[in-house]
């Protein structure tokens, strides 16, 4: 069962539409990443307040890349439409922050692991609650 899950992934019918998620989402980690670090440590910040406004200025990035090619078969056209699927993606990735957040503070404060580091696992284990949710309600597939 888990095998056929797991080629399903590779070979089946969402598996382009995710392996676009994936990619898009490796581009918007890599700014968030540069936008933490640049947060914490040219401006100061704490890392859980960096991480935060990291997070919020990658949405819409993920947004506007994800309509245009991860769901370009449902994409959100018109102004309309569009605004209400970034309304939709923000309250979507709004409620991941709390996971990615509480997972940013075990990996540093608990593993001691370096915040950069740590994010990157953040966003790896609340990507899933995000595809799955954009998908079914911000874009309907």
């Amino acid at each position: 069962m888990i095998r056929s899950f797991l080629r399903s992934l590779v070979d089946g019918p969402f598996a382009p539409q995710l392996r676009r998620f994936v990619a898009v989402g490796i581009v918007a980690a890599g700014v968030q990443i540069v936008l933490l670090w640049a947060f914490v440590d040219n401006a100061g910040l704490h890392y859980l307040l960096g991480a935060l406004l990291a997070i919020e200025c990658t949405i819409v990035l993920s947004y506007v890349l994800n309509n245009a090619w991860t769901f370009r078969a449902h994409r959100n056209t018109g102004t309309g439409e569009y605004l209400v699927g970034l309304l939709k993606t923000n309250v979507v990735r709004g409620t991941a922050i709390p996971i990615q957040i509480a997972v940013l503070f075990a990996f540093v404060e608990v593993v001691n692991v370096s915040y950069l580091v740590a994010n990157g696992f953040a966003i790896a284990i609340s990507g899933v609650y995000r595809y799955v949710l954009d998908a079914r309600w911000t874009w309907g597939t």
